[in-house]
């Protein structure tokens, strides 16, 4: 009698199973038919903010839904990823991420999910270079004259950034470590507020998106001393690298992505991964992108998971190396 309960019991599970895999198989083939919510754990304004937007217009028109763009910053990304990752699997809800996220699986001993636990790759969008860039009344006109004020006033300037271990926090302790120099790092709610405080002159330096920070540095709202690419920027040609500058080896770059919620039916994730890839391979994306300073990045959600996992390595190795204390 036991027995014949455990089987039917067996077969009464499996019949579930078989009509939630029926279900899910049904709302792949129907996706999207409702609005698309990208969240993003960034301030308005800045590249992730930006190329959201970018990335959301266009899914609209592939897709003939709305595509909202929802900014959810705050603690370094962990407030709008949190969100992100208790949202159902079911391609309504994605998650626009940078490297911020795979420094964070490092240098954020406690949060609310992990990222390739919690999430699933999707596509990434692109990459850009970072410029490093002090107030004009910093009395330096070029990066040695820069290293020589912070080595003759150590922990005297600060460098702003949007946070705890976003591109433009680590891309700071990278140069602090290169360069044996001191600084105070001083995180704000935003990249914005970051890049306010700097041309202001409330904030001594920041290493900002060239996307973003050169119409400031061609305004001459800001100085730069150096961009952090292998070469120099096409949108600010007459900006040596920083490697050319005098620290030799340096390089950073800020990267973007899109993750879904773990268990989204990977009918979903294809179908997501191919309209992205169809708008970052259009001669009009790659064209207007060049003029700001971005490079699309093209990949299936495997390659882009590979992406990932190296980069969560890159970051960990650097922190243990540099001596940057776990948050």
């Amino acid at each position: 009698m036991r027995r014949l309960f455990q089987f039917r019991l067996a077969v009464a599970f499996a019949a579930v199973l078989g009509l939630l895999g029926q279900a899910r198989s049904l709302a792949a083939q129907t996706y999207p038919n409702r609005t698309i919510t990208i969240i993003v754990p960034f301030g308005a304004g800045g590249p992730a903010d930006i190329y959201a937007r970018y990335v959301g217009n266009f899914l609209a028109e592939e897709f003939k839904q709305t595509v909202l763009v929802d900014n959810r910053p705050g603690a370094g990304a962990i407030i709008g990823t949190a969100l992100a990752a208790k949202a159902a699997p079911d391609g309504y809800t994605l998650l626009l991420m940078s490297n911020t996220h795979t420094t964070n699986e490092t240098l954020i001993a406690k949060k609310p999910f992990e990222l390739l636990r919690d999430f699933e790759p999707v596509a990434p969008i692109n990459a850009s270079d970072l410029v490093m860039v002090i107030n004009p009344k910093v009395p330096a006109n070029d990066l040695k004259e820069f290293v020589a004020l912070l080595k003759a006033k150590p922990n005297d300037l600060n460098y702003a950034s949007s946070g705890t271990g976003t591109p433009y926090h680590m891309a700071g302790e990278l140069f602090k470590s290169m360069s044996a120099t001191g600084m105070v790092h001083v995180p704000h709610r935003g990249s914005g507020d970051a890049r306010f405080s700097v041309i202001s002159g409330n904030v001594q330096m920041m290493l900002d998106a060239v996307t973003t920070m050169a119409p400031s540095v061609k305004e001459g709202q800001v100085r730069a001393l150096g961009t952090t690419g292998a070469k120099r920027s096409a949108v600010l040609p007459d900006v040596p690298t920083l490697a050319e500058a005098g620290l030799p080896g340096y390089e950073a770059t800020i990267w973007l992505g899109l993750m879904a919620p773990k268990s989204t039916p990977p009918a979903i994730i294809d179908r997501l991964n191919q309209a992205v890839n169809k708008y970052l391979a259009l001669p009009s994306t790659k064209s207007a992108w060049a003029i700001q300073g971005a490079d699309p990045l093209i990949m299936k959600p495997a390659e882009f998971d590979a992406y990932i996992r190296a980069d969560v390595r890159k970051w960990a190795d650097l922190i243990e190396a540099a001596g940057i204390p776990i948050q």
